[in-house]
């Protein structure tokens, strides 16, 4: 195990692809230094599941929302359900939710009503909204900012590979920036360099596994003891020691996610 410790702000466990599996990931985790986890409930319906994963293994937290590529599929939620969810101790965020016109923009409609759901239950509760954004940079900035002038909400734009404009905006409003394995690819020159001028203190690194595993896995299946090689690929952009990004990253999750962070302070 490394001598320092990582979190994994966004996974999937619940995913058909970890069926059975669950306990010896979390376990393989544990063993690569990703002592927390973040477990990201994407259909309501399937909050029980989640949440029983989160209640079963000690360091694992859930959030529950809406996926904005299922917004149009899945029954509509509320700002009443959304806060009534988020009692639980383990639940620490809403979300995901957000916009993606790359493969659905024929619901984008349906998804900024539920997106700006999400933020109205954010800017009550004061749990860190996880955002997807894809191919919508324009309304998701627009949108944001709106409910940030209406009143401020925590927020981690997870697995950012947007534009520079998007990424700049976010930090103004004292937004996250999430770095997943697409950071480790060849090609993610810009992308890399987008990190690196933000602030270090405004980083988290997450899989979103199953998907998106980084170099040296890339194509494979991804899984949260793979944030270790993000988190190389994170020290190498900001100039620093892995336990010095690890440090700093895990610092940053547990200002943002300050339910986690209590509840793992908690005697």
């Amino acid at each position: 195990m490394p001598p320092y410790e990582l979190v994994d702000s966004h996974c999937h466990l619940d995913f058909p692809d970890f069926e059975g599996q669950v306990d010896d990931i979390i376990a393989r985790a544990r063993e690569a230094g990703v002592t927390r986890m973040v477990t990201i409930c994407t259909r309501l319906h399937r909050v029980p599941l989640v949440q029983a994963i989160a209640e079963r293994h000690p360091g694992v937290f859930y959030t529950a929302g809406i996926h904005p590529m299922s917004a149009a599929e899945e029954p509509p939620t509320s700002v009443a359900e959304l806060i009534a969810l988020s009692a639980h101790p383990k639940f620490v965020g809403l979300g995901e939710t957000g916009l993606d016109y790359h493969y659905t923009a024929d619901t984008a409609e349906v998804q900024k009503t539920s997106l700006r759901i999400h933020i109205e239950a954010a800017q009550e509760t004061q749990l860190p909204l996880v955002i997807h954004a894809r191919g919508a940079d324009e309304d998701m900035e627009t949108i944001l900012a709106e409910g940030m002038a209406v009143k401020p909400f925590p927020c981690v734009m997870h697995c950012f590979s947007s534009g520079r404009r998007l990424a700049e905006a976010s930090l103004e409003m004292g937004f996250y920036l999430s770095m997943s394995g697409i950071a480790t690819f060849p090609k993610s020159g810009e992308l890399r360099e987008i990190f690196a001028a933000a602030p270090l203190n405004r980083i988290l690194v997450e899989t979103d596994s199953p998907y998106l595993a980084p170099v040296p896995h890339r194509g494979k299946r991804n899984e949260p003891a793979y944030t270790a090689f993000t988190a190389k690929t994170g020290a190498q952009v900001f100039g620093v020691t892995e336990a010095e990004f690890a440090a700093a990253t895990s610092a940053n999750f547990d200002r943002l996610f300050r339910k986690a962070a209590q509840f793992e302070a908690a005697p």
